[in-house]
């Protein structure tokens, strides 16, 4: 047996390791020829221990692909190497010992327990956005923490967010150092009790106001890090997309789903003073409005059926009888996402009128685009159009109206161009 294990160490030892300073990389590298190592200091660091198989690295003469590392050369590597080691060794131990230490502090934690203080006024349940109009009394708030950050071990201090907005709260003393607060962090959710306080002149805060915390509970934990350590801004887009649940409490993402939701309403708003009626047709159909070779098909119970490009046939069915009818419903188109246009999913505003002009149509579409907007702007979310786009304008009436070929001319004219550069041409469709 012990014959056996020295010819495996010798056959190991004799597998070359390759480093290439051209097409290498410390990160993803394995030391195989096909992927390797971009410095000799990263191989011998993977491999270990001494002695050391052949480390290749580029080749100087022409034609050469690689060659071995020279033996000064690694002479100054294994001098390198081993303050390396050192240098893991040392971290090693400052690990074990920061662990020891946190374990020991949990322990403590674990000892520290908090109740609510029943001499104090009963919490009154409220929301971040309510929280103005319910500054100086006890409150209650349920959220998830958004942002958090220590100071030291008798201040803490939690941005809370609930949906309806944002509330920095300030917690201190017992209770930053029970186990809940020692293991606190981002995407948890929790239950504070306090005073909501305007902020002192020359501070800063969501609302300009910050709770005072006297008493708190944890709801549920997050994983170990928080939020962050899921993902982040700086994160692969693969990442962000496997994880955009997370990624959808970002306040910017987060912002849109605001606004478009406002946005979907207010185009019920105007279709609604305009006197239409609403109307909800199926997204599952057995017929379709445009090409066939854009239409997602599936087996509907022994039959073929499709998920509907558009909801315009089934509006005209019900004119007859409830005169101008829209709907706002979700359309499928079966193509390939190349580009930011290109939706395989997306929400379809909808509207049939009967007994219109083309010069009818074209005011109705200039009525609904302007008083949409109109609405917007003069609602509670106006503020996040402009954080989203601060260089918005909502469009004047009335509306310039021109012919295909004078828009095309007028797209020359002003040197307005597709992505890549290239003027429009006429009969040309666009991608």
């Amino acid at each position: 047996m012990g014959d056996l294990h020295e010819k495996v160490d010798h056959i190991s030892l004799e597998v070359p390791v390759f480093t290439s300073e051209k097409t290498g990389c410390d990160e993803t590298g394995d030391g195989t020829e096909q992927k390797p190592f971009k410095t000799p200091l990263r191989a011998m660091l993977h491999i270990g221990k001494e002695p050391f198989p052949p480390i290749h690295i580029d080749g100087k003469a022409e034609g050469k692909q690689w060659e071995f590392v020279s033996q000064s050369q690694l002479k100054k590597l294994k001098k390198l190497w081993h303050q390396e080691l050192k240098k893991l060794e040392k971290k090693v131990e400052r690990e074990i010992e920061d662990s020891k230490r946190r374990e020991k502090n949990l322990e403590e934690a674990k000892k520290i327990t908090i109740t609510e203080d029943a001499s104090l006024p009963l919490a009154v349940r409220v929301k971040i956005a309510e929280g103005e109009v319910n500054r100086g009394i006890r409150v209650k708030v349920y959220g998830w923490v958004h942002r958090l950050r220590r100071q030291g071990k008798a201040m803490m201090f939690v941005v809370l967010r609930d949906g309806t907005g944002y509330m920095q709260c300030v917690l201190a003393d017992v209770l930053c150092q029970t186990y809940d607060a020692t293991v606190l962090a981002t995407e948890a959710s929790v239950c504070l009790f306090g005073v909501i306080k305007q902020v002192p002149d020359g501070k800063t805060a969501p609302g300009g106001h910050e709770m005072h915390v006297d008493y708190w509970e944890l709801v549920g934990d997050s994983p170990p890090g928080g939020g962050d350590n899921l993902v982040n801004e700086s994160s692969h887009v693969d990442v962000q997309m496997d994880n955009r649940h997370i990624m959808l409490r970002g306040e910017t993402i987060s912002k849109i789903l605001k606004v478009r939701s406002f946005v979907t309403q207010c185009f019920r708003q105007h279709y609604f003073s305009r006197g239409y009626n609403e109307v909800t047709p199926p997204t599952l159909v057995q017929t379709q409005c445009e090409g066939g070779s854009t239409l997602f098909s599936f087996n509907y119970f022994g039959e073929q059926a499709y998920l509907t490009q558009s909801s315009q046939l089934y509006l005209e069915t019900v004119i007859p009888a409830l005169g101008d009818v829209f709907c706002v419903a979700e359309s499928y188109r079966a193509e390939t996402s190349r580009t930011r246009r290109h939706l395989s999913e997306y929400t379809h505003v909808e509207a049939e009128c009967p007994f219109i002009t083309y010069e009818d149509l074209l005011q109705r579409l200039e009525d609904l685009v302007s008083d949409v907007v109109d609405r917007v702007l003069k609602s509670p979310i106006a503020s996040l159009i402009y954080d989203l786009n601060p260089d918005f304008k909502a469009p004047k009436r009335p509306f310039k109206r021109m012919d295909y070929k004078d828009a095309i001319d007028y797209l020359r004219a002003n040197n307005i161009t597709k992505d890549d550069g290239t003027f429009y041409e006429f009969g040309e469709v666009s991608d």
